[in-house]
């Protein structure tokens, strides 16, 4: 019985620390797709029109920060708006993607 109460008590403990751990953040970065990243292949065609041309093709919507690409999950036609623009994206970071809760041009 004690061994059951410690292994719960330890599991609130740990999920709650997740709970923590997935807190809403932040991340500048511009909206392109996930198959493209940061370096967009389609020659002739902004880095917007090419990030739509892959999302028409099944691609998803995604945020190059730095080295990092996150997928975006959310409101795509909102990513639409913001495609080949640098954005601040909040929503909660899991690994490779962001639940988007907002997104907005970044602050020059």
């Amino acid at each position: 019985m004690k061994a059951k109460l410690l292994t719960v008590a330890a599991t609130l403990v740990f999920g709650g620390a997740s709970l923590f751990a997935q807190s809403a953040q932040t991340v500048t970065g511009t909206v392109t797709d996930a198959m493209c990243g940061a370096h967009h292949g389609m020659a002739g065609m902004s880095a917007a029109d090419c990030t739509r041309a892959c999302i028409k093709h099944g691609s998803d919507y995604a945020l190059a920060s730095g080295d990092k690409v996150y997928t975006l999950k959310g409101d795509k036609t909102q990513f639409d708006k913001y495609a080949g623009q640098t954005v601040q994206v909040k929503g909660k970071v899991d690994g490779k993607t962001i639940a988007v809760e907002s997104i907005a041009p970044a602050k020059s």
